[in-house]
Formats: C-alpha cells, structure tokens, sequence
C-alpha cells in the first residue's frame, strides 16, 4: 500500500469551480472539473494553467450536472485529457444540456462585446467552443447508483443518490488502500420529487469532503413568502421575475406554482420559462417521472401518470429569441422564470435590464447567489447593476426565498455526516469563508472531527495527518 493524497484545485474559500484531485503512486482521479463562478477575480481562474498535465489524468468523477462541478470539462479535454468521465445516467444527459448552452453563451458573449467594444480585450475569446463541448461527450461513460466500477487497477467508485438534482450523486472513492467520501453538492429530503440523499455505506472512511454552501445557515423561509411575494407584486400591477437554475430549481419553482394555483393561493397569470436549456432540461425530468427514474421518490410516477406535474395550467415556452424579446412588452402581470440562477448570464440578464427599474416589479432569488455575482449585488441592495456595459436602476422589490434551496442546510449537513464513523480527516470545501468555518467548527465540537479547511492547490496525504 502506497501514498494517497488529495489536492483542492478550486471549491476552496469559494462555492464554486469543484476541482479535487486524488493521488496513489499510480493513478490520478479527478473528482469534479467545475467552472469558477462570481467575481472576475474568481472567474480568471478559469483561465489559469491547469496545475498538472491533463493528459496525466486517468479518469474523471463526476457527481452531477451544475456547470461549477462540470463546466471545466471541455477546456480539459482542449488540453490533453482523453480518458473516461464517470458518471449516472441522467448526469450525462444534463451536463451535455449544461455544457452546450455554457460554450453558446460565452461564444456570444465574446461576439457581444467585440461588436459592443465593451471588453478590456481587443479580441474577446470564449474559454470554449461548441467543438471542444462535443469533443468533451465523447467521453462520458453513464453506471447505476451503488454499483462499484473499476478506474484504475488500483482505483473504484461507488455512486450513491444524494438528492441534490436529477442524477446527482455523492462520491465513494477507494484507491490504493484509502476510502474517500466526497458529498458533492449534498441535497434534503424535502424534495418534491427526488428521494433523500442514501445515507453513508456502512463502510470505514479514511477522509470526508464535504460542501458547506449553507455551513453557516438554516433553511428557515416558509413557502408561503413566496406566494406572499408574488401577490404583493400582483397588487401592484407588477410582474415577477424569478432568475432561477436551468436544472432542477424550474422544476421545483413550477411545481410551487402548480400547487399555489390549485390551491388558489395565487392567481392563475401567464407563467413563463424563458431558458432554452432549462426547457430541455425540463424535458428530462418529465422523462424520468415517465420512465420512473431510479432516483425519484416512491409513488411520484403513478401520481404523475395523466398529468404533467411542472405545468401550472397557464404555462408558456419560450424557445427562440424573438419570442423571449416579445415578453418585454407584456402589458399584464406575468411570472417569469429565466436562467441563470445567480444572473450571471443568459436571457435572464435582459429581463433585468427590462424590468429592474420599475417600482411595481419584483425579482425574487431561490438560490445561493455566491460572491460577485449579480444575484448577489441584488440579494445585498446594491441600487444599481451592470448590465453588458451599462448601470441599471435598481427600484424593483427584491425577495429572497430559501425554501426552495437543493443544498442541504447546516443541521441536515450534521444530521447526514454524523452517521459516519469517524474519519481520520474530513475537509470543508465548496462554501464562503464564514460558512466553511462555522461547519469546520462544528464538526470539531458536535462531531469530534479532525475538520480541516484546505488553501487553493494545498495537498494533503491521506491517513496520515
């Protein structure tokens, strides 16, 4: 048995760009290829040097679809990268949505600001292109929760349902000797219709990597600010904006509706997703209630059997950009649910445009929006955004609703990690400074854990601290 170690590549002091390489003397495991998301300090990582020689990587892990677990993929691949990415069934379909609509974007943005003339760069480049995305797929190989594959001659892994969205999963690794568990992005079991996370296999652990976007906070926000938000904006002859992620959040968010409008909680108003990727996505999780996915709750397929649980009867959508641009001047009040979640890109930045400066409107934010973003400037009340070059007043009403987070809160993070026997170290990535620290804390004095925060690139050896 030789050394193991593990090096933090991203995901460190930030919830983004999860990147988390595994070492014996023979193989290289790479948990995760994640996009840097947030401020521009953050996002020029993306255009680092990777820290070793993709080629050198013997297999890629993947726990789910978001782009800041997936989104580096393709520029790894560019450089050198040719081996397996290892992930469920619906991950694979996901991340190919995700990484197509990722590289479309930046190839626009790029075209964007060359004709606007508003980048620092005489010639704006995408961090990729479609072809590197294809390149990219041609890679992946799609295994059955709980079921060990083989990586290496000296390296398995184990997927296991963890809630979070449709496919995701969290992580067992076994190489040379050393057991890892990586929750990923660990979800609750609150979800309308995904099982709870697996609890941990009953298993000896040697390390634990574990999230800690919600560390420092509890999911306290009942369901019913967010029809009390909705109906203030009606009141005021308003419409509702609502960024949300393409993947699983506009399901969760139309499924909410559904029920706010059966139980007229809500008026019937047009609703409207205006997010191509988001509309695909949505297509595979009427897939998976269909088909009766591995993955969903008991009893969600036959309930669902004749009626198509994300419609709440007036939904209309959006596909092409004419039809997107028809919707800015929709006289009567509307609700509109547009990616990206934390306004980062996409059509939902033109909404903002659109709609931000009127006092009627509101924008209301269901998930994390981490630092830098324009979600986040909105979350703290900054009174004005940038928008493709341009501030833009900011005088709608800005809600926060946290009742629909995929992320596991702090309690539910414990009450998860508690049923593992005690490792030797755990780590706490994928979490802001002052949620990483609070979890690190707690697991030291509720758990009594070895609980370490990593620095970017630090390494650690594995059993042996």
């Amino acid at each position: 048995m030789g050394k193991v170690s593990i090096t933090f590549l991203g995901a460190t002091q930030t919830v983004t760009g999860s990147r988390f390489l595994v070492s014996s003397e023979k193989t290289r495991i790479l948990v995760d290829a994640g996009m840097f998301q947030g401020t521009h300090e953050i996002r020029r990582k993306n255009w680092d040097p990777f820290p070793i020689d993709p080629s050198s990587i013997d297999a890629v892990v993947l726990s789910h679809a978001h782009l800041d677990h997936c989104g580096y993929l393709p520029l790894l691949v560019r450089n050198g990268f040719k081996k397996q990415i290892v992930c469920t069934k619906y991950t694979a379909k996901l991340a190919a949505v995700i990484l197509r609509d990722s590289a479309y974007l930046q190839m626009e943005d790029a075209k964007f600001a060359a004709e606007k003339g508003f980048s620092r760069h005489k010639d704006p480049q995408p961090l990729y292109n479609a072809n590197d995305v294809e390149e990219t797929l041609k890679l992946f190989t799609s295994i059955t929760f709980r079921e060990k594959i083989v990586l290496a001659p000296d390296a398995s892994v184990t997927f296991y349902p963890s809630g979070h969205i449709l496919g995701s999963a969290f992580v067992v690794l076994e190489i040379d000797g050393k057991t890892l568990l990586f929750t990923a992005d660990m979800g609750r079991d609150n979800h309308p219709l995904l099982s709870p996370p697996d609890e941990p296999p009953d298993i000896d652990i040697d390390a634990v990597v574990t999230e800690s976007t919600y560390g420092d906070r509890l999911h306290e926000t009942p369901i019913t600010l967010f029809a009390d938000e909705i109906n203030q904006a009606l009141k005021r002859g308003g419409s509702i904006l609502i960024p949300a992620f393409a993947v699983d959040r506009t399901e969760i968010i139309l499924m909410a509706l559904r029920d706010l409008i059966n139980s007229r909680t809500i008026p019937n108003i047009p609703i409207y997703v205006d997010s191509p990727m988001a509309l695909t996505a949505l297509a595979y999780y009427r897939d998976a209630v269909k088909t009766d996915a591995a993955e969903l709750r008991l009893g969600v397929a036959e309930k669902w059997k004749t009626t198509d649980p994300f419609d709440p009867g007036n939904l209309t959508e959006l596909r092409t950009v004419d039809e997107s641009k028809s919707i800015n001047k929709l006289v009567d009040s509307s609700i509109i649910i547009s990616a990206s979640g934390m306004a980062a890109g996409g059509r939902v930045v033109h909404h903002l445009a659109n709609m931000l400066p009127d006092s009627k409107n509101t924008v209301i934010l269901v998930g994390f929006q981490a630092a830098g973003s324009r979600g986040r400037s909105l979350e703290e009340g900054k009174t004005e955004i940038k928008i493709h070059g341009k501030w833009v007043p900011v005088h709608a009403h800005i809600a926060r609703v946290e009742s629909f987070s995929a992320h596991a809160d702090a309690n539910e993070l414990i009450a998860w990690l508690k049923k593992i026997a005690k490792p030797e170290q755990a780590f706490v990535v994928h979490g802001e400074p002052d949620a990483q620290e609070v979890l690190a804390a707690r697991l030291r004095s509720e758990l009594g854990w070895n609980a370490i925060i990593p620095q970017s690139e630090q390494s650690f050896q594995i059993g042996n601290e």
